[in-house]
């Protein structure tokens, strides 16, 4: 008898800055046998196993929420965007917080003076068989520091900061809800992400970061490091 075994792999695509579409880690195994010989009844055809094994994602998290879904929120929410040099402004006379989501690496390499750092998204930690399907994914694309949303996001902002608390929340490149020409809904990014998730949390003082923190330092504004 001749015998072979196929593997069928459908790998999950990561993606960025927030924009995830957390599809299942499909792995399908089959295995055929044939008989070579003359087939003298219904006993000798070819048989067949399939096994399939998936890792499903769990249900969507705020993070995870569609673009145009979190921008209605925002505008509804009245979440300004602010220019790097209004906000350094708002921060100095107002007593404005700016609120650094980056990692902490890119935080503790540079960042402007007194803001706080509680990272919006993490490295994965967890083994589940959705954590190691989504290593496998970013892996896929060259990537081997795969990142998740942080639960304890919430958590850490809440034992920094008041509800009540002026808030300017930056990301590196900041993003914006201003509509162009090639994006007519303007542009996620892990600043607008976690202002989302601050508003949707009862934060009601929240600002945005216009052109991130690499507008910041490309405008020469004071800049300290914990290095």
């Amino acid at each position: 008898m001749a015998a072979f075994t196929s593997v069928a792999l459908q790998p999950l695509v990561p993606s960025f800055e927030g924009n995830r579409d957390h599809s299942s880690w499909l792995v399908s195994v089959k295995s055929h046998r044939y008989t070579t010989g003359q087939r003298l009844n219904q006993m000798n055809i070819a048989r067949g196993l399939t096994i399939h094994c998936a890792a499903t994602k769990p249900a969507k998290s705020p993070a995870e929420e569609d673009w145009k879904v979190k921008r209605e929120i925002l505008l509804e929410k009245k979440v300004r965007s602010v220019d790097v040099k209004e906000a350094l402004r708002l921060q100095k006379e107002n007593k404005f917080v700016i609120l650094d989501v980056r990692p902490e690496a890119e935080f503790k390499e540079a960042h402007p003076p007194d803001a706080i750092n509680v990272q919006i998204y993490r490295l994965i930690k967890e083994w589940t068989a959705w954590d190691i399907a989504r290593r496998a994914a970013f892996a896929f694309f060259g990537i081997f520091s795969g990142t998740e949303e942080n639960p304890e996001f919430i958590k850490t902002v809440e034992s920094k900061l008041d509800k009540n608390a002026k808030i300017i929340v930056a990301c590196s490149s900041g993003g914006t809800m201003k509509p162009t020409q090639n994006l007519p809904e303007g542009q996620q990014s892990r600043s607008l992400i976690a202002a989302y998730v601050l508003v949707l949390n009862g934060f009601t003082n929240v600002f945005h970061l216009e052109g991130g923190l690499y507008s910041w330092f490309k405008e020469g504004l004071p800049t300290v490091s914990d290095e």
